[in-house]
């Protein structure tokens, strides 16, 4: 049933249980191991840690201030949407209604969960692999980091009837010629997000780019 899916993804399932399961939406069965729920959780932290080794190694030049905002781009429900899309998982999902497998957030979810069923399949150097593999274009794709992330957090955190960000200095390490600021920002009772970068604004930048993938999530 998933042999031509298999071959887009250039995986080959040794358990295609774990497959099916990735596949099969909550709406389908509400059962803990029967839906992609749990794998989701796994590959989503597996997709972090993916495009993190990838970025460190394609832009040996770049700060953690730069790296951080192109890790959430990466990651983020758009783009994990936009794999899952190209990949054709949109036709392999089992759901109860069809509205549902067009729905970005499930998409996100879904690839999060397939690379999840792989880690499970045959461990982390396959699910890095297969990440490395469906990012790359995407990793080169806007060689110039994303900016401004500070105005697109606050438009984003009105827009959900948050107050405006707040952000404070948390450390500065480093010379006076090559210093390191570590920069926070809070939003209500959100999780407070930290960044680092040579600068105070792209510390908060890359602050600002965390809790903006918080938000996206919710």
């Amino acid at each position: 049933m998933f042999e031509q899916l298999e071959k887009v993804l250039g995986y080959h399932f040794k358990n295609d249980k774990l497959l099916r399961q990735a596949l099969t939406h909550s709406s389908v069965t509400s059962h803990i191991g029967s839906n992609y729920e749990r794998l989701e959780f796994l590959g989503d932290r597996v997709l972090g840690v993916a495009v993190a080794s990838a970025l460190y190694k394609s832009f040996p030049n770049e700060p953690e201030g730069s790296l951080s905002p192109r890790q959430t781009r990466l990651v983020c429900k758009e783009t994990v949407a936009e794999v899952a899309r190209q990949l054709g998982l949109d036709k392999y999902i089992s759901v109860a209604t069809e509205d549902i497998r067009e729905n970005e957030n499930v998409l996100c979810d879904v690839c999060e969960a397939v690379i999840g069923a792989i880690f499970i399949d045959a461990g982390c150097e396959e699910a890095l692999a297969f990440v490395q593999t469906h990012w790359q274009k995407l990793l080169h794709k806007d060689m110039t980091p994303p900016k401004d992330f500070k105005t697109r957090l606050q438009e984003i955190a009105h827009a959900n009837g948050h107050s405006t960000p707040v952000y404070q200095e948390l450390s500065r390490t480093g010379s006076e010629h090559e210093p390191t600021f570590v920069m926070e920002v809070r939003i209500d009772d959100l999780p407070p997000q930290s960044g680092s970068g040579h600068n105070k604004k792209l510390a908060e930048q890359a602050a600002a780019a965390k809790m903006i993938s918080i938000l996206e999530k919710k």
